[in-house]
């Protein structure tokens, strides 16, 4: 009686706990991914992040656009493996994405680039691939990384000095998200918020004037913390320049 209550209990825990082990962290999830045309097969220029050239060409232009991890632009600049599901076509490691853009396709998570759509098959595979147009696929968060590079703050194309910012941060590696930005009021001795335009891009109208000193909050597995970055953006800014703030994101 007491070997089978002791075996009972174990099937209980296995089927209970489970589901709770499937659910961790860095597991694969099911779903589609398909391409999109583009001249030269990189990235566009134009995507929803608000990257610009950088949402074109950066990780080799393996990137994508995506449409519920997109998460209000919050997902945009998030790394993730994706590998398809044809056998005998698809490479075991298949490749890693950069989300630069929004876009919902045939139930779909992933509209990738065309030389990123390229990147899941085996060699010389290729072309059988892009004949599936929409393939099964897995995907899993990674960190990014970019090794050499430090996180850029670039004064949009859009802003207006001295009396319109707009920033966005390119080559943010790890695997955390940036959920808030504010920038330092140096008369009035507090912090701004910015406000979230669209995409990955932050803006506010009539910004202090001088040096700009940015803080961020940074959301991850570890939680929320801010990060503070003293004049990191010089007062004579201008639209379209990148600054390098010396500094990286890797957690």
């Amino acid at each position: 009686m007491g070997f089978a209550l002791s075996h009972y209990c174990c099937f209980l825990c296995v089927i209970v706990l489970l589901p709770l082990l499937c659910k961790c962290e860095g597991t694969f999830t099911y779903s589609r991914a398909t391409y999109y045309g583009s001249p030269d097969c990189l990235g566009t220029p134009t995507g929803a992040c608000g990257f610009g050239e950088y949402g074109r060409s950066v990780n080799g232009g393996n990137v994508g656009a995506v449409s519920r991890l997109y998460r209000n632009g919050t997902g945009c600049g998030a790394c993730y493996q994706v590998r398809c599901k044809v056998p005998n076509l698809c490479a075991d490691d298949g490749m890693k994405v950069v989300v630069t853009d929004h876009g919902e396709g045939d139930y779909t998570d992933f509209i990738l680039s065309p030389r990123g759509f390229s990147m899941l098959a085996r060699p010389n595979m290729a072309a059988d691939l892009f004949a599936y147009g929409v393939v099964g696929i897995e995907y899993r968060r990674v960190p990014c990384q970019y090794p050499g590079s430090n996180l850029l703050f670039k004064v949009h194309e859009h802003s207006r000095f001295p009396d319109y910012l707009a920033i966005v941060m390119l080559y943010q590696a790890g695997l955390s998200d940036i959920t808030a930005v504010d920038i330092w009021q140096e008369d009035c001795q507090e912090w701004k918020g910015m406000r979230k335009s669209y995409g990955a891009v932050w803006d506010m109208a009539n910004p202090p004037k001088g040096p700009v000193s940015l803080r961020f909050q940074v959301s991850g597995r570890g939680g929320q913390k801010w990060v503070q970055l003293m004049n990191v953006i010089p007062s004579d800014w201008k639209a379209g320049v990148a600054y390098d703030s010396a500094f990286q994101l890797d957690y």
